[in-house]
């Protein structure tokens, strides 16, 4: 295994580069074959730097057809060219200027990082190092230097010719062929360049900044898509306005394009003044995106524009930074959606999300602090550790400092960094400094693995009427960090009295409470209220307000009595969630629920239900039970998830026999025929009615399948025609083979609509998935090579079908190894993010372990994997 060799990268050994780059100037000329960069690097060493000390630059995958330096070759002496790039042995001791001519082959590159075509378009992916498959650079975030770029192609063959910044120069020559200058004068490091060369169509609007400047605004994409862009561009609109108006950010350049391109690793990328975006988050029709992918648009689009500040303007000096702008601008595009749509509803999407799949890479083998302090691919952290726990490690800073002193910490940040690479202790110190707060504690978030675990007890006085709230705090061990350290817990919360009402104290003391927070940063804290009339209902971690996991001593009960009272949202949907997955995982362990159980939590639901106080779309989100996987984490170990599917299809059961009236009244009264619209209130009844449908049919009622099967064929939009289907499919019912196969007939020559038809196939819990996931595979015609359909089909299955996947008999296990390792000779990123799905293999009972260690055992065996993969495999095992 070629990653066998490979040594790690450690924070503690970084240095700041030899040489400086002052400016970069490329000529790139396209041809039909291959394509030549000439490359004009201005270089100068640093006044630290000895004479005679070697430039080494970054390269892969480049033929290099001439060097000079100040205009003239070198000897074959004076240079080294290796696998990892090239060498010049003696450079100049001043400044001076680099010359390569280097020929690429973007036709093959079906790693899609650096230079590639994707539809006969010419595109780039350049973070994290694919500016190094283009030409030699120092590619590394550090490195900054204003770039300069002439295009040239033929201009039948390539119309458009995009690159970052603004265009200064164009125009057209006697041989066919065209050409255009673009220059970027913000200095940026190399994995922010792009450069996109085909025939496009386009549509385009315009901005005013919160200055008066004009912004042309553009968005590329295939002929015949662009009446496709319509949301895409009204959600750049929207992220621009909400920048200016929320964190006082405008944007700097004259001209603002996104490009869509079908063949992407990424969901997009944010490269200075060109973001190029993997179609599926730009493309948006009623007919063929649902309401969940006008959601993504949204939010994506928001996320690469806010990048403009929070990672492009200010960059990380190392990759070991890479939360410092993922962390915060996922932040920010959080709290874009939120403000555009709930804020209750979108922050249960997010935690849902963030315990999905951060809190299992946290708590097994692919465990890492949001900063690692080492790596050996750096791809492989482009995690949600990185992302989604980065994200609440900012909310949770916010919410300690308070709205206005973030505000203030984050202007500091942005004034003092603007033009920067810089680092986590700088961001915090721009807070420290701006409010006068210590967080040298808080920052162990960045720097501590794991998920902390937040145990309460409590008891309560009649006679004195004090109420004490016992908290403690640990962290389990994850891979290198055996010792945990106190974190600084932000808990927000409430006392509920009988009446369901707020409960005010008199005094309060044992530690520290802000109003409604409790700043908890030792391992155990014991708070007294006094003043407290009756035994009140603690509401914890209101809003999460941190992610952690929460553990009390609450019974059904009181559990159910929050579902009903809580005034803040999300515990209230917390507490339904809590008590279905009570009862689950007592349920697998033995006990089963009684008829007072299934009572008690329909109860709960149909008074949530009637509420004319909560919106539809929470209100979808109390109907969906905890997934099969949150059971598997509640659980811990010795998995089984066919019994565990077994058990939660009975309790839905059980619910639906005593809601299933409520469920069709809900279903057929917001049965809507008006006309689509992708705004929040609309979504929202879509979504609470298509949940009553869903359950319908999963919990077996008669007229849950017809249903489902007439709003199948009537549909006029996506939303309700995949939300018809996917029950059908998931319970496998009578009409799923038919309906499958209409639905790919209908869309066969829609790629994305396609990969609804691929996930349906690979989620599909029944004992044929296997063979038609194979059967799919062999198919001449399936696009082997695409990331898109690679993730909708085996990300899916791997991901999203626990009970198929993690079969007794192992071929689930080896389906997906044997995928991966035959993906790995093409697309290594792919490879490895599918071989995460490993990462829970040691929760499985005995004989799925078994099964699941032979399929990495045997993946190991097979021969030369990628760096990215073998990583990843080296990591799973090691456990």
């Amino acid at each position: 295994m070629r990653g066998d060799t490979d040594e790690a990268i450690f924070l503690k050994d970084y240095a700041p580069t030899p040489y400086l780059v002052e400016k970069v100037e490329l000529d790139v000329l396209f041809k039909p074959d291959r394509t030549r960069v000439r490359a004009l690097l201005t270089l100068v060493p640093r006044d630290t730097t000895e004479p005679g000390t070697p430039l080494e630059l970054d390269g892969d995958a480049l033929t290099l057809d001439s060097i000079a330096v100040d205009g003239l070759p070198l000897a074959l002496t004076a240079y080294k060219e290796t696998e990892a790039g090239l060498t010049l042995i003696e450079p100049p001791h001043k400044r001076f200027v680099l010359e390569t001519n280097v020929w690429l082959e973007p036709e093959n590159n079906t790693e899609l990082m650096g230079l590639y075509r994707s539809s006969g378009t010419w595109c780039t992916q350049c973070e994290p190092e694919g500016f190094r498959r283009i030409t030699y650079y120092l590619d590394r975030p550090d490195v900054l230097a204003p770039f300069k770029v002439k295009m040239t192609a033929d201009r039948q063959l390539a119309p458009v010719l995009l690159s970052n910044g603004n265009l200064v120069d164009q125009g057209q020559k006697d041989d066919g062929m065209h050409f255009a200058v673009w220059e970027d004068p913000h200095p940026k490091p190399a994995y922010l360049f792009a450069m996109v060369a085909g025939d496009l169509g386009s549509i385009h609007d315009s901005f005013t900044t919160m200055s008066g400047r004009d912004v042309a605004l553009g968005i590329y994409c295939e002929h015949g898509k662009e009446d496709r862009c319509a949301y895409a561009m009204d959600s750049l609109k929207r992220s621009m306005a909400w920048d200016e108006k929320r964190f006082g950010r405008e944007y700097d350049l004259d001209i603002f394009n996104v490009v869509a391109v079908s063949d992407f690793n990424f969901g997009a990328m944010e490269n200075k003044g060109l973001n190029i975006f993997n179609d599926k988050l730009v493309f948006a029709q009623p007919e063929t995106a649902t309401d969940a992918d006008y959601a993504s648009i949204e939010s994506v689009i928001g996320h690469e524009y806010f990048h403009n500040w929070s990672g492009n303007r200010v960059t990380c000096r190392d990759w070991f930074q890479l939360c410092l702008k993922e962390g915060l601008t996922v932040y920010r595009d959080q709290e874009f959606s939120m403000d555009e749509r709930s804020r209750p509803v979108n922050r249960i999407e997010d935690v849902r999300q963030l315990r999905q799949i951060q809190f299992p890479e946290d708590g097994g083998p692919l465990a890492h602090p949001a900063r690692p302090d080492n790596y050996r691919e750096i791809n492989n952290f482009y995690t949600a550790t990185v992302y989604e726990k980065g994200a609440e490690i900012v909310r949770m800073l916010a919410t300690l400092l308070g709205e206005a002193d973030f505000r203030k910490g984050l202007d500091l940040y942005f004034e003092r960094h603007d033009g920067d690479a810089t680092t986590i202790e700088a961001f915090i110190a721009a807070f420290e400094e701006a409010t006068g707060s210590d967080l040298q504690q808080f920052q162990q978030w960045y720097l501590q693995a794991g998920t902390p675990e937040l145990k309460v007890t409590d008891r309560y006085d009649p006679e004195t009427q004090t109420y004490v709230l016992e908290l403690t705090q640990s962290t389990p061990p994850t891979p290198g960090q055996s010792e945990k350290q106190p974190m600084v817990l932000p808990i927000k919360f409430g006392l509920i009295g009988p009446n369901g009402s707020e409960m005010n104290w008199d005094t309060v003391s044992g530690g520290e409470v802000r109003d409604d927070m409790i700043v908890m940063n030792t391992p155990s804290l014991a708070l007294t209220f006094t003043g407290i009339p009756n035994r009140p209902v603690p509401s914890l971690l209101r809003g999460f307000s941190a992610p952690v996991k929460l553990k009390t001593p609450l019974e059904q009960d009181d559990e159910l009595f929050l579902a009903r009272h809580d005034s803040d949202p999300f515990n209230r949907w917390q507490a339904l969630q809590d008590v279905a997955t009570r009862l689950m995982t007592e349920a697998v362990a033995g006990t089963d629920w009684s008829d007072a159980d299934l009572d008690g939590i329909a109860s709960a639901l149909e008074e949530t239900l009637a509420s004319k106080d909560l919106d539809p779309a929470f209100k979808a989100n109390a109907l969906a039970l905890p997934a099969e996987q949150t059971i598997a984490r509640a659980i811990g170990q010795d998995i089984d998830p066919a019994r565990i599917h077994a058990v939660r299809d009975a309790l839905i059961s059980g619910i639906v026999s005593r809601l299933a009236e409520t469920l069709e009244k809900l279903y057929l009264t917001n049965d809507s025929r008006l006309s689509y619209s992708p705004d929040f209130k609309q979504a929202g009844r879509r979504a609470m009615k298509n949940a009553a449908l869903s359950l319908l049919v999963a919990g077996g009622t008669a007229h849950g399948p017809r249903l489902a099967r007439e709003q199948y064929e009537r549909a006029q939009n996506m939303t309700d025609r995949i939300a018809a289907l996917t029950p059908i499919v998931t319970a496998w019912t009578p009409d799923a083979q038919a309906l499958l196969g209409d639905f790919r007939t209908m869309y066969t020559a829609d790629p994305l609509v396609l990969d609804k038809w691929l996930a349906l196939n690979a989620a599909a819990p029944d004992e044929g998935v296997i063979g038609r996931i194979k059967a799919i595979l062999a198919d001449p015609s399936f696009p082997r090579n695409n990331p898109n359909r690679l993730r909708a089909l085996m990300g899916t299955f791997a991901m999203r079908n626990p009970t198929q996947f993690a079969r007794a008999d192992g071929a689930g296990f080896r389906l997906v190894s044997e995928f991966v390792a035959d993906v790995d000779t093409r697309n290594p990123q792919v490879a490895a993010r599918v071989l995460t799905a490993f990462r829970v293999w040691k929760m499985y009972e005995p004989t799925r372990r078994a099964a699941a260690e032979n399929a990495l055992k045997s993946l190991k065996e097979s021969g030369d994997l990628s760096r990215n993969t073998a990583e990843i495999l080296d990591r799973t095992l090691a456990g």
